[in-house]
């Protein structure tokens, strides 16, 4: 590595040597990095309870403390930082001595300045790879690899450009669109397009946790912060840090946790739930919604100063029905290479209205793979909703429901009786968010006392 990459890291210098701990630090500096002082052990204390450090650089003696005593302070009380010791100590023992109590580099004096910034870059993240390997396999199934988005529409084809345009740049993007139109789709394919492709994309919907653990999931907590917290635990915004942030639903975000998360977005820095302690995290945030966040805060729902942070730049998405000539080419595509279709089966698709979007067409498309007699689908093999939207063939007529509001009604009513009234189950077979099931019980009056269990 080189000076370049001291951008962003935050950096404690302690020396009581204020001549080399000011040049240090002002160097460091020029080169972009974030950085803090202490001259003594009282005041590095202080420095260390206020924020999480990256790196230290210990100088070995301090007044009234030795720097393997401060080492074995600071381990516990920033476990994630990289130390580095400097000494004007040539001894072999007393490096080996500094390394036992957790140093990662040792430095004799007199320090080349450029000679000290190599080693920060070379330092920083050190002992943190072993625990973001660990994260990132806890989160195998929170993120996707990017799948393939379909769409020969000027609709779509009007999404790809602002993809194009809008990926490579930081700032971020609130992506608007019905449930199951591919919003987390988009948002991959702008991770997979930005400078922060080599680093994890993290995904967390607002709609499926409570406020407490929602908070939890996103800023971490400490040891004992509330019931069950036994442990520490980073949240999304360190596990992402240096990546991606992808936050679903977010017009579902409590007032609180609005209040937080403006504050990470306007100067990068959080406390995890129980601690005093400030950490920087750089993350890239998209977000995205089905709802009308302009409405919401004009009905005090959501807050004014949050809403123009996250919509920087919105990217809306055209429901499928408006996708003209898409929908036989997602049909194909997720029915599969060995799979056809009936003409008729295929005006039926081409012809509903598709209030799920994609997710209702993939599972429609699976049941009717479910249900063939052969590798071909049939008008019979789909949903009646669907199949119902064309006059067929005399050899399978059936009578069907005249107007599409009822054509709706009929078919959440019938998945509803088909799961025993479960809602979480009829809204993933209807391919819709429990929220908006909720809606469209409430909207075609529907009975609404069904079992909430899973």
């Amino acid at each position: 590595m080189n000076d370049r990459s001291l951008t962003d890291i935050h950096l404690l210098l302690v020396d009581a040597d204020a001549d080399f701990r000011r040049a240090a630090a002002d160097h460091c500096r020029r080169l972009g990095a974030i950085v803090d002082e202490a001259d003594d052990k009282e005041t590095l204390l202080e420095a260390s309870a206020r924020c999480a450090h990256e790196v230290v650089v210990l100088a070995n003696k301090l007044p009234g403390a030795s720097g393997t005593e401060l080492l074995d302070q600071l381990k516990t009380a920033e476990p994630d930082t990289s130390f580095i010791v400097t000494s004007e100590q040539t001894s072999a023992e007393t490096a080996v001595e500094t390394m036992k109590h957790g140093a990662i580099d040792f430095l004799i004096k007199p320090i080349e300045l450029s000679d000290l910034t190599k080693a920060i870059s070379r330092t920083a993240g050190g002992p943190n790879l072993s625990k973001e390997n660990q994260q990132l396999r806890s989160l195998v199934n929170r993120t996707k690899r990017p799948a393939l988005m379909i769409g020969d529409s000027a609709a779509m084809q009007g999404v790809f450009r602002l993809i194009d345009r809008a990926g490579p740049t930081d700032k971020p993007i609130l992506i608007q669109g019905e449930s199951g139109t591919g919003k987390e789709l988009v948002a991959q394919a702008l991770h997979q397009v930005s400078r922060h492709a080599h680093k994890p994309m993290v995904v967390i919907n607002c709609a499926a946790l409570p406020e407490q653990l929602l908070e939890s999931e996103l800023f971490g907590h400490e040891k004992g912060a509330f019931t069950g917290a036994t442990a520490a635990k980073p949240g999304l915004f360190e596990i992402a840090d240096g990546g991606t942030l992808f936050i679903d639903e977010i017009g579902e975000l409590a007032g609180p946790l609005q209040v937080k998360l403006l504050r990470v977005l306007e100067d990068g820095l959080l406390r995890r739930v129980g601690s005093t302690k400030e950490r920087r995290i750089r993350v890239r945030l998209i977000t995205a919604t089905n709802r009308e966040l302009g409405a919401d805060v004009e009905a005090g729902r959501f807050r004014e100063d949050l809403y123009y942070r996250i919509d920087v730049m919105t990217l809306k998405l055209p429901p499928l029905r408006d996708r003209d000539g898409d929908i036989r080419l997602l049909a194909a595509h997720y029915a599969g290479e060995d799979w056809q279709f009936d003409e008729d089966a295929l005006h039926a698709i081409e012809h509903y209205s598709w209030p799920g979007n994609v997710r209702q067409l993939i599972n429609a498309i699976e049941r009717a793979k479910i249900l063939a007699d052969d590798d071909r689908i049939h008008l019979t093999n789909l949903p009646d909703v669907v199949a119902c939207c064309i006059e067929p063939h005399a050899s399978h007529k059936t009578d069907c429901v005249e107007t599409l509001a009822e054509l709706q009604k009929a078919h959440i009513q019938q998945v509803l009786e088909e799961r025993h009234g479960n809602k979480v189950r009829a809204a993933r077979a209807l391919g819709v968010s429990r929220r908006t099931l909720y809606r469209l019980i409430e909207k075609f009056g529907l009975d609404s006392s069904y079992d909430e269990k899973d």
